[in-house]
């Protein structure tokens, strides 16, 4: 490991200043992450900026009845808070679904959403691979890639994102608020995170030096109910071949209201817009669900070795939704 300056900020404003007086420095949180990559060589800062001192740790109810999440809650308590747990237990499933218990009680909120990919090319320094060092080539293509991505990838890079919270949050229509040397501004979770274009290295939307502050939720549907399901190698500790997180609400036997992302299949949580399109206003029957979910992943781009991920996808995802339908039209939707 190369060395490094250590800065440790009391605020948000602390921080951008030491960002921009140190180029190429990177923000600690949990450092579950950044750590281990900086271990392989993969990232080099010349400075870290400590923001584990930043006043982001609460979870707070707002007004109208969501919740704002501090980038610096810890992912084991942002998955057993009392609120998350009793409206929006899709999250607690998914954040459950991701890492072990002891890198849960260190993991951030805002460090989960920044994560890089687990691509073993990414991870190898020499290997070549355009995330990593742009125009290098991406030795994935050709190589070992049953876990890469089958939606959205491009000849520079095919990785996908590892996070499980993400895709919660994308399914959950949450805002991510960010902060820097610019002032405050607010993204949706479902733009966050970029396809890989041209420029894979740019994981998402955020401006050098800014800082994920905190995630918002908004409230709830009455009658809505929700679910996260990961298929992945083993039953701990492993990132998902596939997930899915689903939201929904019936209105008279019809979907009134779907929200349905996916998770292992992309560079960023995928949300289905087109599956959602086609379920709005009709009945959940098992073959309307089927076709619905058919019609997203007609889009994929399978790999030489990852054409499975379409029908594991398509599995999970009808699966979910038939679950939701059932357990919707057992507690309808309060009027």
């Amino acid at each position: 490991m190369k060395a490094f300056e250590y800065v440790r900020a009391a605020s948000v404003q602390e921080a951008a200043a030491a960002y921009a007086d140190h180029p190429g420095g990177r923000y600690l949180g949990g450092g579950t992450n950044l750590v281990d990559l900086m271990k392989l060589g993969v990232e080099t800062p010349t400075a870290l900026i400590d923001i584990t001192g930043l006043p982001l740790g609460e979870v707070e109810e707002l007004p109208a009845g969501g919740l704002r999440i501090g980038a610096m809650v810890r992912n084991s308590d942002l998955a057993a808070h009392p609120l998350v747990r009793a409206r929006y237990p899709l999250l607690t499933q998914a954040l459950l679904a991701g890492a072990s218990g002891q890198l849960r009680n260190v993991a951030t909120t805002g460090g989960n959403l920044l994560q890089r990919t687990r691509c073993s090319y990414f991870q190898d320094v020499s290997k070549p691979c355009n995330k990593r060092t742009p125009g290098a080539g991406c030795a994935a293509r050709d190589g070992v890639h049953r876990d890469h991505a089958v939606l959205g990838h491009s000849a520079q890079c095919i990785a996908t994102h590892p996070s499980d919270l993400a895709v919660a949050l994308a399914a959950l229509d949450a805002d991510i608020e960010l902060d820097g040397a610019e002032g405050a501004r607010t993204v949706a979770a479902t733009a966050f995170h970029r396809l890989p274009g041209d420029r894979p290295q740019q994981d998402t939307v955020i401006r050098p030096g800014e800082i994920v502050t905190a995630v918002l939720l908004p409230a709830g549907a009455s009658g809505a109910v929700s679910l996260y399901r990961k298929a992945r190698e083993r039953a701990s500790y492993a990132f998902a071949l596939a997930s899915v997180a689903v939201v929904l609400e019936l209105g008279d036997g019809r979907v009134r209201r779907v929200a349905l992302a996916f998770g292992g299949l992309a560079h960023r949580p995928w949300r289905a817009a087109t599956a959602e399109a086609r379920l709005t206003g009709a009945v959940p029957s098992p073959d309307t669900v089927r076709q619905a979910v058919e019609a997203e992943l007609a889009q994929a781009q399978p790999l030489r070795d990852n054409a499975y991920k379409i029908t594991l996808a398509r599995n999970l995802a009808c699966d979910a939704l038939g679950t939701l339908a059932r357990a919707a039209e057992e507690h309808p939707r309060t009027p």
